[in-house]
């Protein structure tokens, strides 16, 4: 499938500067392949790091040629619409992509191998990566996650697409760099397509999710550190990921992650965050159930400030840290080492 050689092109088109771009912000923050050309006709000619706070000198282009004319190999989809459909104007772009001799990285719900793959002109060399397929029948869990002697950390979240991915991926990073023994369970798209490894949670079903997290967690039961990519809420009510995470990693430390300009969900908007305090203590609650599994505190908080200045950004991280006395900031704006040092020595 994918390989660190590949040369990237990123279907971005019209979605820039929305919220259905979560696939290709990751993409440009953490892939480390050679990304030759974003595709946004609105954009075309500028740079990503001139739009976006991305540090990335990728060129934005206006169509599929002409970042097949930089080299592109894999066409990634870094569009996440609404229920994970791909909209029909999409299809020509990629059996064109197909028909160039791209190869297909896809995200979304909508599988598209056994429907595009008669376009592929060169089978030996293409291919159509679905990343939301399981790639193997788990067995029911059985708290097996709770016997492990490792640290198990939780990402959870006061909403979706609240930086749960990001946050775990940003303290990876810096694990590594002190020289640690951490391993990451990516459980949506953009975290499996990043690594090039991990469950798409919400593929399974229900009754196997708990036991596709614990065998995912498992398979690194050497590391003496294993982040757990979070999805989904608790607050949400069309989110069901949270207790399967819990059940099947049996967590020893949860990070609360929160969007910091929003006090209500995304959609739908009447739904209001709660206090902090009372969410953490609900996490809290049911990842212990009363002392039956590993007792998992939040041991700190994660704030995206994307949208703030930083001084607002610093209010709001001292605001929520002196409410709750949990470390709060945000990783990407201000480092992972505060919080990272919190783990160490938790």
């Amino acid at each position: 499938m994918l390989q660190p050689h590949h040369k990237i092109a990123l279907y971005m088109e019209g979605n820039l500067f929305s919220d259905y771009g979560k696939m290709g912000f990751g993409v440009l923050r953490y892939l480390n392949n050679p990304i030759v050309g974003v595709i946004d006709s609105e954009s075309a000619g500028k740079k990503i790091k001139d739009l976006l706070p991305i540090p990335s000198d990728t060129p934005i282009v206006k169509d599929l040629d002409a970042a097949h004319a930089l080299g592109a190999e894999v066409m990634i989809l870094g569009i996440a619409p609404s229920g994970g459909k791909i909209p029909d104007s999409w299809y020509p772009i990629i059996e064109r992509a197909l028909q160039k001799g791209m190869s297909i990285v896809n995200g979304l719900h909508d599988l598209l191998a056994a429907r595009m793959e008669k376009y592929i002109s060169n089978p030996e060399n293409q291919w159509i990566w679905d990343v939301r397929v399981p790639q193997f029948i788990p067995q029911i869990a059985s708290a097996q996650c709770a016997k492990l002697s490792n640290n198990r950390v939780l990402f959870v979240g006061t909403d979706m697409a609240a930086g749960k991915m990001t946050a775990g991926l940003e303290l990876l990073k810096w694990l590594r760099d002190q020289n640690k023994s951490v391993g990451f369970v990516a459980t949506g798209q953009i975290g499996i397509t990043i690594t090039g490894a991990g469950i798409p949670l919400d593929a399974f079903k229900v009754d196997h999710a708990c036991g596709a997290v614990e065998q995912a967690v498992m398979d690194q039961k050497e590391n003496d550190w294993v982040l757990i990519e979070g999805q989904g809420s608790l607050l949400h009510p069309g989110s069901t990921a949270t207790l399967p995470l819990m059940r099947g990693s049996c967590p020893t430390h949860l990070i609360l992650c929160h969007r910091a300009d929003l006090n209500h969900l995304r959609q739908p908007e009447e739904i209001k965050i709660p206090d902090f305090n009372q969410f953490i203590a609900l996490n809290e609650a049911l990842a212990t159930v009363c002392g039956t599994y590993p007792r998992a505190k939040v041991v700190s908080i994660c704030l995206n400030t994307m949208n703030l200045s930083e001084e607002a950004a610093k209010d709001i991280i001292a605001k929520i840290e002196n409410h709750t006395g949990v470390p709060t900031t945000d990783l990407v704006r201000f480092g992972s080492a505060k919080i990272g040092n919190v783990l160490l020595n938790s």
